[in-house]
């Protein structure tokens, strides 16, 4: 049979007719991908159907919390702080914060807090129609220092207005005076303690003693928002006008020869602890109606301030019944 005229062959399984190599039909371009691209879905996808994958409709955390739309792929600026002053307090821990925005006594000038904590506190810092600046923990470290506990959050604010002496307000009929105790972490949890007691109000020396924020405000874990404080400059004048209000003035020193739970108590009543170490001064002793000490069994007669604060304000409180 002529070449010419041989019939053209067909593909064995597909019946297809195949072509020779050099024909017209083999001259199309050829897929230069590799093989393992070939079966790929290269058609455009819509620009947000990775939004709508993870949850369409959410707002970005910044923006649900302060109002503004996220930076977006690019670094967040690093926050502005206010530099330290007079004028400013900063308080930080989850509590101490918490007490500052709930109980509106001092004016706050911003709120900084990591995203999940911006979460957890946003409707006490919306109720305060404040708006929460989104920071990193890195962020609150360069502010406050590697050591401070702040838990992912801080506020700028106003210091806290101290009180008069005339402007205690009776509820538990108990005030506590510190005479020169100057360790923060003793102040505060003396005003952590205050708050739990519900005393009427915390007197203290507006020279020796530290400063009402940052460390001290922490160890309050609220208290210091939540009790009055009255800062007065001379401590023995104070006790002599707390005797004209009718306060009866009880000083505790571990060396007094009657115990607490002996001493005639009555309301109002002030209790008069001395600083570390030295205890209470001549004067305040002199100021004191009683001196009343702590009987403790043990080999150790002594404890530290804070301790035996509560420790006093809880015979106290036994003794003299709910007011």
């Amino acid at each position: 049979m002529d070449k010419s005229h041989r019939p053209a062959e067909h593909h064995r399984k597909t019946g297809q007719k195949t072509s020779k190599p050099g024909s017209a039909q083999d001259k199309r371009p050829k897929d230069k991908r590799p093989k393992s691209d070939w079966t790929k879905d290269t058609r455009p996808k819509p620009q947000n159907e990775s939004s709508s994958r993870s949850g369409a409709g959410k707002l970005p955390v910044q923006q649900r919390l302060t109002g503004q739309p996220a930076a977006g792929a690019t670094a967040a600026p690093q926050p502005v702080f206010r530099r330290p002053a007079a004028d400013l307090s900063i308080l930080y821990g989850i509590h101490a914060v918490r007490a500052a925005l709930t109980a509106r006594r001092r004016k706050i000038l911003a709120v900084f807090a990591t995203p999940p904590l911006a979460e957890r506190l946003s409707g006490d810092i919306a109720h305060a129609g404040l708006a929460v600046q989104l920071v990193s923990n890195e962020d609150l470290a360069r502010r406050l220092g590697q050591n401070a506990v702040h838990q992912g959050i801080m506020i700028e604010a106003r210091p806290i207005e101290p009180i008069d002496l005339s402007d205690i307000s009776p509820r538990s009929g108990i005030v506590l005076a510190l005479d020169q105790i100057t360790d923060p972490h003793n102040v505060g949890a003396i005003l952590r303690t205050a708050a739990a007691f519900d005393v009427d109000a915390v007197i203290t020396t507006e020279r020796h003693s530290p400063e009402l924020s940052g460390v001290m405000a922490k160890a309050a874990s609220g208290g210091i928002d939540i009790v009055p404080i009255a800062l007065v400059g001379n401590f023995a004048r104070a006790l002599e006008r707390l005797g004209d209000m009718g306060y009866l003035r009880i000083g505790l020193d571990s060396e007094a020869p009657v115990c607490i739970e002996d001493a005639l108590l009555s309301r109002p009543l002030a209790l008069v602890l001395g600083g570390e170490g030295k205890g209470l001064r001549r004067l305040s002793r002199e100021k004191c109606d009683h001196l009343v000490r702590l009987d403790m069994p043990g080999a150790i007669k002594s404890l530290n301030v804070s301790n035996a604060c509560a420790v006093a304000l809880t015979t106290v409180r036994i003794k003299l019944g709910a007011p």
